[in-house]
């Protein structure tokens, strides 16, 4: 009965409260928004608060839910994946649907993939008249993409477009953004561009990070077996609700198609190799690899590729992995 019904207290500001962030806020990108035919307001502060208010919802940290108050930096996100119309984009963590709105207004198919319940209801009622969006409601980590992506790739998309390999737009959560890197970028047979908002420090490490750096991890190694990454712009602090202590940063992954990346025998042979030269960093590869091949061995490897026999893991580039793995899996 609607007598029952009880008012929802606001677990967020009230729009009339004066917290709304500094009017500065991200203005190292200023809206280049497109006028579209039918296109939505577009996102800030208060669309936001009011979005969550509607559903009684406060951002959850265990999600690692931040949410995006500039439509401008949407723009550069799509803008970085050549997003255009009639492509298929995968969007992890849709939240309120700020940068869904963006993509569907670029005329992209977009599947959304929202592992909080309430947002997810709130992205479908939100868009509910946009036959170009599906989202389901699944932990990304967990879900069969690869089956979902075909399915739209091979004609059952809601669009009449027919592209050959989708796309990926999204604000991850950053609790999770290793894992995220880590399942897409093999799958360079449906994707062709990845392009992830992702905690700055996380996003230098994983595509500046090279050898002879201290920040040179097996991690680095496979980002460019399956990828060209590319840091493209730095996202204060200040454009996100609640704000993080940390800024963001936008990287685009080109991905690799199978063809294209190194040669090796196995790749989980070759990963395994990798990680277990990383598992003493300190230690030289002729002790840290000795589970394959005797020290001797190793160091005969190192020098038949032209590296000294005492060398580290963070002296060798993919391609020196590539040759040392060859090298050692030989009968």
């Amino acid at each position: 009965m609607v007598s029952s019904l009880r008012p929802v207290p606001s677990p967020i500001p009230s729009l009339t409260q004066k917290s709304a962030p500094s009017a500065h806020i991200s203005l190292h990108l200023r809206p280049r928004l497109r006028v579209v035919a039918g296109a939505r307001t577009s996102d800030d502060y208060h669309a936001t608060l009011k979005a969550l208010n509607s559903k009684g919802r406060s951002p959850r940290k265990s999600l690692g839910q931040h949410y995006m108050l500039d439509s401008a930096i949407n723009e550069e996100l799509i803008s970085a994946a050549g997003v255009k119309d009639g492509d298929i984009v995968l969007e992890i963590g849709p939240g309120t649907g700020s940068l869904t709105n963006v993509l569907i207004d670029a005329g992209a198919t977009v599947l959304a993939i929202e592992k909080d319940p309430h947002m997810a209801v709130l992205v479908r009622e939100r868009f509910e008249n946009i036959n170009r969006l599906k989202v389901l409601q699944e932990d990304f980590l967990k879900c069969h993409i690869r089956h979902h992506i075909h399915s739209l790739l091979e004609g059952g998309s809601m669009s009449n477009a027919n592209p050959s390999y989708a796309k990926v737009v999204a604000n991850i959560p950053f609790n999770i953004s290793t894992d995220i890197v880590k399942l897409l970028l093999p799958m360079g047979d449906i994707f062709s561009q990845v392009v992830l908002l992702l905690q700055e420090e996380t996003a230098l490490r994983l595509v500046e990070a090279s050898s002879k750096s201290s920040e040179y991890r097996p991690i680095n190694v496979f980002i460019n077996f399956y990828s060209d990454p590319q840091y493209k712009f730095k996202v204060p602090r200040s454009n996100f609700f609640p704000q993080p202590n940390v800024d963001a940063a936008v990287v685009a992954f080109k991905l690799k198609q199978a063809a294209d990346y190194p040669p090796v025998s196995s790749t989980k042979s070759f990963f395994s190799m990798v990680n277990s030269a990383f598992s003493g960093k300190r230690k030289m590869l002729r002790k840290s690899l000795q589970h394959l091949r005797s020290s001797l061995e190793i160091e005969k490897a190192l020098e038949n590729i032209g590296l000294p026999n005492t060398s580290r893991p963070q002296d060798l580039t993919l391609e020196d992995f590539v040759m040392l793995h060859d090298s050692i899996t030989k009968v």
